[in-house]
C-alpha cells in the first residue's frame, strides 16, 4: 500500500523507516506468493499492474477489518458488546433473574442467554466450551471446572394466603395427609427426599395434580388449588409479597447448595467476567 501511494521503493522505504532493499524483497516475496507481477517497474515512478490494484483494494479492505477487530475488542473490554451464556435448569433460572437484572442495568449492550437443560449435563457443556457459565445445585468432579457456592437454598412448603394453614408457624407432617399437593412432574433430589420422607413416616401423599414448570405450580398455590414443596429462592418474592405463605414442615427441613462453574483452565470473556464479579460480590 505504501509503495502504491508513494509511486517509489525509495520514498515508501523511508516512510515505512526500512531499507530500500528491505522494502523490494517484502514485494517480490509477495509477488513470488501470489505468481504475479504487482507494479511495473520500467518506468519512473513504479506503476501498478491489473494484479497490483486487485492486491490493493483487498489491501485496503485488510487494513478496514484490522481496524474493525481493534474496535470490536475494545468494546468487548469496555463492556459495550459481548455475549453472556450461562447453562441453568429451571429454578436456578429463576435465581438469576435478580443478577441478570442488575448485570442488564450495568452492561445493557451485551446480549445476556440463559440456556435451560439438565444440571447433569451443564458441566460438560461448559468443559466443551458451548457454555461460558453454569448454575447447579451440586459441586461437579471434574478437574476441568472450577465452582463457587454462590447460595444455600432450602426447601419450602408453602400454601395459599387463604389456605387453612396459613396462620400455622409450623405442622407436623402428619396432619399433611389429607392435602393435595400440586407436584413437579420433573425427576430431582428435592422429590425424592419429600417423597420418601412421607412413605417412612406412613403418610399418604396425595400428588392429584402434576406440572411440568415451577411457575405453575405456583400459580394454583397461589389460587387455593393445593400446596407445594418448592425450593425457597423460587417463591422468595412471593412470599415477601404475601402471596404465598411458608409454613415449617419439622420433618422435611433440607437445604443445598447453589454453585457458579466456570471453566478452569480457559479464560472466560470479559462479560462473563464482569457478570462473575456481580454475583460473587
Amino acid at each position: 500500500m505504501t509503495v502504491a501511494n508513494e509511486r517509489s521503493f525509495s520514498r515508501a522505504a523511508e516512510k515505512l523507516g526500512r531499507t530500500q532493499p528491505a522494502v523490494s524483497l517484502a514485494l517480490q516475496r509477495l509477488e513470488s506468493e501470489l505468481g504475479e507481477k504487482l507494479f511495473d517497474r520500467s518506468a519512473r515512478d513504479v506503476v501498478l499492474t491489473d494484479a497490483g490494484r486487485t492486491v490493493l483494494e483487498y489491501a485496503r479492505r485488510f487494513q478496514n477489518l484490522e481496524a474493525e477487530l481493534g474496535n470490536a475488542i475494545a468494546e468487548l473490554r469496555d463492556h459495550s458488546a459481548g455475549c453472556l451464556a450461562i447453562g441453568a435448569n429451571e429454578s436456578t433460572s429463576l435465581y438469576l433473574l435478580k443478577h441478570i437484572e442488575k448485570y442488564r442495568r450495568l452492561y445493557p449492550k451485551i446480549k445476556v442467554q440463559v440456556r435451560r437443560g439438565f444440571s447433569s449435563r451443564i458441566p460438560g457443556e461448559i468443559a466443551d466450551g458451548n457454555l461460558e457459565l453454569g448454575v447447579i445445585s451440586y459441586q461437579p468432579r471434574d478437574e476441568r471446572l472450577v465452582s463457587t457456592m454462590i447460595y444455600t437454598d432450602s426447601l419450602a412448603f408453602v400454601v395459599s394466603a387463604q389456605h387453612r394453614l396459613a396462620g400455622r408457624r409450623e405442622v407436623p407432617i402428619v396432619e399433611l395427609g389429607d392435602e393435595i399437593f400440586v407436584a413437579h412432574n420433573v425427576l430431582s433430589p428435592y422429590r425424592e427426599i419429600v417423597l420418601r420422607s412421607f412413605h417412612e413416616r406412613g403418610v399418604r401423599l396425595n400428588m392429584e395434580v402434576e406440572m411440568p414448570t415451577v411457575e405453575t405450580i405456583r400459580w394454583m398455590v397461589e389460587r387455593n388449588v393445593g400446596v407445594a414443596f418448592l425450593p425457597r429462592m423460587c417463591v422468595e418474592q412471593e412470599i415477601s409479597e404475601g402471596r404465598l405463605v411458608p409454613v415449617r414442615v419439622p420433618e422435611i427441613e433440607v437445604e443445598r447448595k447453589i454453585y457458579l462453574v466456570q471453566p478452569a483452565r480457559r479464560a472466560v470473556s470479559y462479560a462473563a467476567e464482569a457478570f462473575l464479579r456481580l454475583v460473587l460480590e
